[in-house]
């Protein structure tokens, strides 16, 4: 396995104190899932990009709007509803700065409902985010209570079975270590061992943490020990005590706890960087719809019509994910082999 280059994603951020008291507010009345407030255009044929990010995002006028060729390649109940319904994966607490509560303690906002506004915006749809537990937001796709989910999903051929993907930015993979602790992941798995890791269930990063624990018995080495929190918040005041080593998480949520954290006694590092399709292939983050409803291609063309008019590289600068970006959306690229860890 040859180590993956280590690459600082930091973004402007809030001390982690207010990010807790503006997410526990907001959030304080959400249960399974729940329609969060969306409107951020400013007027006709604009989306605020970074709007109640709290200083996380460098908030962005863009102009965009309806793209009728593109459009026209919608499946007709969705282009008749006049609404593109999202699936954003949040709760509990959010996770800044791919989704999380705005400041006004009730709107949705993060890199990832802006990225889905403006895709909604070329459709012509008017965007409705529903936010949901990780494992609700899939259960929303499978019932078609969503069209669609930009949620930091990560294209893998495994969900292929019931998914088809337009894919929006490299997916990468982050250690957050308490900033005082020397260890460096280094691309190596064999780093692991001895170590306890704190993971998200029911993630793309889980899968892979777990083929490195089996990989290690196996070996012989040190056991790993994976670690489960209910979210973000309780998962870093783990980290903070010393009751883990090491949280392995989407690489935004990595780089933005660094920032928060910077010059507190929770600061956190980023240990090193890992592919979110494993050793082989560079992973990607995906729009991703119901396998046969006829999305990926137009979410896929209004995405790369994003990309050519520059309205993406707005949006990525935005929210300082500009090392992120992807050339091209592809439809249904390769993604994290069923058998690659």
């Amino acid at each position: 396995m040859s180590p993956l280059s280590l690459r600082s994603r930091l973004t402007r951020g809030l001390t982690a104190g207010t990010v807790l008291a503006s997410l526990a507010g907001g959030l304080a009345a959400c249960g399974g899932d729940s329609d969060a407030a969306t409107t951020t255009d400013t007027a006709a044929g604009t989306v605020t990009v970074g709007a109640l990010s709290n200083g996380a995002a460098q908030q962005t006028t863009v102009k965009v709007s309806e793209v009728k060729s593109i459009s026209a390649e919608l499946p007709k109940s969705v282009a008749k509803s006049g609404t593109l319904e999202i699936g954003v994966g949040f709760l509990p607490a959010g996770s800044p700065p791919l989704g999380y509560v705005g400041s006004d303690q009730k709107t949705l906002t993060g890199s990832e409902a802006d990225i889905s506004r403006l895709v909604a915006a070329v459709l012509g749809l008017k965007p409705e985010l529903k936010n949901s537990t990780w494992e609700n937001l899939f259960i929303g796709l499978d019932s078609g209570k969503v069209d669609v989910a930009f949620s930091n999903v990560t294209d893998t051929e495994e969900r292929k079975a019931k998914y088809e993907f337009a894919s929006y930015r490299e997916d990468n993979l982050g250690f957050a270590v308490a900033a005082s602790d020397k260890w460096n992941f280094d691309g190596n798995y064999e780093n692991l061992a001895g170590k306890t890791v704190a993971v998200g269930a029911g993630t793309n990063q889980e899968r892979i943490l777990l083929e490195w624990k089996k990989k290690l018995a196996a070996e012989g080495k040190k056991a790993l020990t994976v670690k489960y929190f209910q979210d973000n918040n309780s998962t870093y005041l783990a980290l903070a005590s010393g009751k883990i080593d090491a949280y392995l998480a989407p690489n935004p949520s990595v780089a933005y706890q660094v920032s928060s954290t910077k010059g507190t006694a929770k600061a956190v590092r980023n240990a090193g960087t890992y592919s979110g399709a494993g050793s082989s292939l560079q992973g990607l983050i995906a729009a991703t719809a119901k396998k046969n409803s006829g999305l990926a291609k137009p979410l896929a063309d209004a995405i790369n019509y994003l990309i050519k008019n520059g309205q993406y590289a707005k949006w990525l600068a935005a929210w300082n994910l500009s090392n992120e970006a992807v050339a091209k959306s592809e439809v249904n690229p390769p993604g994290l082999p069923l058998s690659d860890s």
